[in-house]
């Protein structure tokens, strides 16, 4: 359960730990603890974890919902684009956000991550300032496709599975 909570929080070992380099020495502050989680227990972190994965959920499928409704597209892209704001924000209560962060600008994750960070905010400026249904829209499909491809970067092999799957789609 250990090795759990400390991959899940970040820490990859112990003498990384110990080292105590300029990075984690300027992190050591109280400020920085604060921010980084470091001050909730482990069972307020998976509480709130959860709490925000399942809000985020909620506005996804009550966004889905609206779609059926007048003006029913801007909706689901605002509700589905806070849902997906949710859900990523869920994981900075098991890791901390100031680590969330070094592993999504991570050099295996940052395509993906600014991708998505333009197209949630692309979504929204398409639903609100531009009241654009067919460009939000496309938006959240690629918010859809951004997020799928970040999430696969934390599972091991599965990205390369992908595109070997689709190469062989193809190929055919």
């Amino acid at each position: 359960m250990d090795k759990l909570r400390k991959a899940l929080s970040g820490q990859d070992s112990e003498e990384e730990e110990e080292r105590g380099n300029i990075i984690t020495q300027s992190e050591d502050t109280p400020l920085m603890r604060v921010i980084d989680n470091n001050s909730l227990s482990w069972g307020t972190r998976v509480k709130g974890f959860a709490i925000c994965f399942v809000l985020g959920f909620i506005f996804s499928f009550l966004g889905s919902a609206l779609l059926f409704f007048h003006n029913g597209l801007i909706l689901f892209a605002v509700f589905y684009t806070i849902g997906n704001v949710m859900a990523l924000g869920s994981t900075c209560f098991l890791m901390g956000p100031v680590n969330q962060c070094k592993k999504m600008f991570a050099k295996t994750r940052v395509i993906a991550t600014v991708i998505m960070f333009a197209a949630l905010v692309m979504t929204l400026i398409a639903a609100f300032a531009l009241k654009k249904k067919a460009l939000a829209l496309l938006m959240v499909i690629i918010q859809f496709l951004a997020m799928t491809w970040y999430s696969l970067s934390y599972i091991p092999y599965a990205r390369d599975g992908v595109k070997k799957c689709f190469g062989s789609c193809i190929d055919i």
